[in-house]
């Protein structure tokens, strides 16, 4: 349990999918973004456990990095147009902000260095303990960026925000995109 939590931890720490939470937490309720990237590292990490390193021989990584760098790259177009609209707009549309935490960082995951880790280590060892070693050390993470997130809504102008944010994630999909059809791990 414990070499899965400081594996998972030190490899996700500045990952793509802890920048995606903090970024998320600065425009949706840190509850929702919380419950909505567990759930989503739930999902990908947790049957990625359960299956073992027979999932690598399956998952065709170079499309599920593309596919998650266009998800990226969507996100921050939707947070550009959304500019002209006030907060109470925003909210009524949104009503689902749990869900975009939780399809975020589920694409995020897919084909991540973590899920591989993931994987191989529950090839190695008895899967229970690595399943709590990644979700402690997710939980970790998680909470870490959603108060770091939610710390950052308070402090910086809304439009500054926004515009931070849009491009945050249209790097992060641009970088993704790139290093899938490279295979080579840039973020």
């Amino acid at each position: 349990m414990i070499p899965a939590f400081l594996l998972i931890l030190l490899a996700e720490l500045g990952d793509k999918t802890q920048i995606a939470v903090i970024s998320l937490s600065c425009r949706y309720s840190a509850v929702h973004v919380f419950v909505g990237a567990m759930l989503g590292f739930l999902l990908v990490d947790g049957l990625s456990i359960l299956a073992g390193a027979s999932l690598l021989s399956v998952l065709p990584l170079k499309w599920l990095g593309i596919i998650g760098g266009v998800v990226f790259i969507l996100f921050g177009l939707f947070t550009v147009v959304s500019k002209g609209e006030n907060e109470d707009e925003i909210k009524e549309r949104n009503r689902l902000p749990l869900f975009a935490a939780f399809y975020l960082v589920a694409m995020s995951e897919l084909g991540d260095k973590t899920q591989i880790a993931s994987i191989l280590l529950a090839a190695e060892t008895f899967w229970a303990s690595v399943f709590i070693g990644v979700m402690l050390a997710f939980c970790v993470l998680v909470s870490a960026g959603v108060v770091f997130g939610a710390k950052v809504l308070t402090r910086l102008p809304k439009k500054w925000l926004r515009l931070g944010t849009a491009s945050l994630f249209i790097i992060l999909g641009i970088l993704s995109i790139i290093g899938a059809i490279l295979e080579i791990e840039i973020i």
